[in-house]
C-alpha cells in the first residue's frame, strides 16, 4: 500500500500547476543540490548536502551512489535510515503529477537496506529495515522487513523467514545458530 496525498486541479494537467504547489527557487536550490551530490564522490559529503541543505533525514553511514536522484521538489519526505546502500542511478520520488491530480507521500527507507541499481521508489513507500531490492526495481508498495523483493511490477523473492533458512544453508554455515 502507498500512502499518499491526492490533491485535485482543474484546467491543465497536473504539471501545469507544479509552482503553484511548491515555489520555483526551492526547486532551483533542489535541483542544484542534487546535481551536485550526483556526482559528489565522497559518501559523507553526500549526507551532509542531504541534511543540510534539502532537510532529508538520513542516517550514519548511508551510502548514496553515483547518479542517485531523490526527489527534486519534496526531498524533505525522504527517511533513510543508517548503514543503507542506495544503488546507481535510482530514482526516489515523494511527488508525482498526472493528469488531473498530483499526489505526495513520504518515503521511508529502514536501515541496513541495499537498493538494486537502476530501481525506481515511488512516492508513499516504506521499506523495511534489512530488505533488499534488485537491480532494476519499481518499488510500487511496501517492502517488509528482511525482504528480498525484485522486479516491475516488484514482487516478493524471499521474505525475511525464506531468507534466513537460505542463508543457514549456505557451505560454511553449518553451525551457524539462529
Amino acid at each position: 500500500m502507498r500512502r499518499t496525498r491526492r490533491y485535485p486541479v482543474t484546467g491543465a494537467n497536473s504539471l501545469w500547476h507544479v509552482y503553484k504547489t511548491v515555489p520555483f527557487f526551492k526547486v532551483v536550490k533542489n535541483f542544484i543540490v542534487i546535481q551536485a551530490a550526483r556526482y559528489t564522490p565522497s559518501l559523507a559529503m553526500k549526507n551532509w548536502m542531504y541534511r543540510r541543505f534539502l532537510r532529508m533525514k538520513v542516517g550514519e553511514q548511508t551510502s548514496f551512489a553515483l547518479m542517485v536522484m531523490p526527489d527534486v521538489m519534496f526531498p524533505e519526505k525522504i527517511t533513510v535510515g543508517r548503514n543503507t546502500v542506495i544503488g546507481y542511478n535510482t530514482t526516489i520520488l515523494a511527488h508525482e503529477y498526472l493528469i488531473q491530480e498530483y499526489r505526495l507521500g513520504d518515503v521511508k527507507i529502514g536501515s541496513e537496506v541495499m537498493i538494486g541499481a537502476n530501481s525506481t521508489i515511488l512516492p508513499g513507500v516504506e521499506i523495511g529495515d534489512g530488505a533488499i531490492i534488485s537491480a532494476g526495481t519499481l518499488v510500487h508498495r511496501d517492502v517488509p522487513a528482511g525482504a528480498f523483493v525484485g522486479g516491475n511490477p516488484m514482487k516478493i523473492i524471499y521474505t525475511a523467514e525464506e531468507m534466513k533458512a537460505r542463508q543457514n544453508c549456505l557451505p560454511g554455515n553449518e553451525n551457524r545458530r539462529s
